[in-house]
């Protein structure tokens, strides 16, 4: 129905000549009789200004097939992908998984069917549960820790606090990158809270004098253990590199008296370690001495028994001749008796066969053979 009808009589309608219509023109500039642009005017206009822009003025089936080739060609060429070394590219159609890419030059189909999610699975990352670290402004290059007590604090399995810091160094894993893109909506975040909650437990089973001093070694090998399980679990495709401990520390209202007691722990084990030691160099030397004095026991004994039966065997073999020549044999005994009980000590020779003297001059020809006492140069010589 014309505008001009629309007041149910004449004067033009609502717009009348020197108003404006709907389109911020009046009626009276058309050439429609007051109405709306006529729709085959503007697209002769427009079929005029697409002739003056084709060469040779082509603007039948043919012109509209190669714009709507190139458009085509242009559409699918933007298909054309390219996913850096460190990357893994996922190809997904109409918002569905589809398939992986590797390094290098690939495609899929361009938007709005198929759309292309790249990850950086070589990439480490790290985070901090306890601490966070932020830029100081006032000198830059210097991040500044900050601590987060309602993460660090954690209670031990002997009912103490402990303040626990740790860091987790993880990376996309390659073989399931799909995983980390579509199972866990904030990865990162997820693998802070699971990784919080596996220190808490691995915490909460140990007491707090083995964490602060031997477990502590013990402690990172089983939360990545855990960590990586519990990822596994819910399928998060993120692969534990490492769990680095950087301070295990009780609270700092205690620390000082921990301090002590740790200090105590160690003077303990440093006394306990040179009483081994001193054992261990005492009781090889007693054992020696002990060795030596049995040998020296043994030796005695056998020659004790040799000399025993020597004798024993002397005494027999005497014997045997003394019943053959009893007199001679009692003879050369006290002789021979008389001769090792003499033979050390001075003695004089009594004859008593001849003008009843019975003494006989004695030369000491022995005592010229002693040695004399030094005499000193100033009383020699005079």
């Amino acid at each position: 129905m014309p505008w001009n009808n629309q007041s149910g009589g004449g004067g033009g309608g609502p717009w009348k000549p020197g108003n404006q219509g709907p389109w911020g023109q009046g009626p009276s500039g058309n050439n429609n009789n007051g109405g709306p642009p006529d729709l085959e005017e503007l697209l002769r206009r427009g079929q005029d200004k697409l002739k003056q822009a084709l060469p040779g003025g082509i603007v039948g089936g043919r012109g509209v097939g190669l714009i709507l080739a190139a458009v085509a060609v242009a559409w699918l060429s933007s298909g054309f992908y390219t996913v850096a070394p460190n990357e893994v590219g996922l190809n997904m159609i109409f918002g569905r998984f589809d398939k992986r890419t590797t390094s290098g030059l690939n495609y899929n189909w361009p938007y709005p069917i198929g759309s292309v999610t790249k990850l950086a699975v070589t990439n480490r990352n790290g985070t901090d549960i306890g601490f966070v670290n932020r830029e100081d402004t006032r000198r830059i290059g210097s991040p500044t820790q900050i601590e987060v007590p309602e993460e660090s604090l954690m209670l031990t399995g002997d009912e103490n606090i402990a303040d626990v810091k740790f860091r987790v160094i993880w990376q996309i894993d390659p073989l399931k990158p799909e995983d980390y893109a579509f199972n866990v909506r904030n990865p990162p975040e997820t693998v802070k809270a699971v990784a919080e909650s596996a220190m808490r437990e691995i915490v909460g089973r140990t007491a707090i004098q083995r964490i602060l001093t031997a477990e502590r070694k013990i402690i990172e090998p089983a939360a990545q253990e855990l960590i990586q399980k519990v990822l596994n679990d819910y399928r998060a495709g993120v692969m534990v590199l490492q769990v680095q401990l950087l301070s295990v520390d009780p609270p700092e209202q205690v620390i000082a008296a921990f301090r002590d007691v740790t200090a105590a722990q160690q003077d303990q084990d440093r006394l306990r370690n040179e009483a081994e030691a001193y054992a261990n160099r005492v009781v090889p030397e007693a054992r020696g001495a002990s060795s030596r004095i049995l040998q020296e026991a043994e030796g005695y004994r056998e020659q004790t028994v040799a000399e025993a039966r020597g004798q024993a065997s002397r005494f027999t073999q005497v014997y045997d001749q003394y019943k053959n020549a009893p007199a001679v044999t009692r003879e050369r005994m006290y002789l021979e008796t008389m001769e090792r009980v003499l033979s050390g000590t001075s003695k004089v020779i009594i004859d008593q066969g001849q003008n009843g003297q019975g003494v006989v001059p004695y030369l000491p020809l022995g005592a010229l053979d002693a040695p004399r006492p030094a005499v000193p140069v100033s009383q020699g010589v005079r």
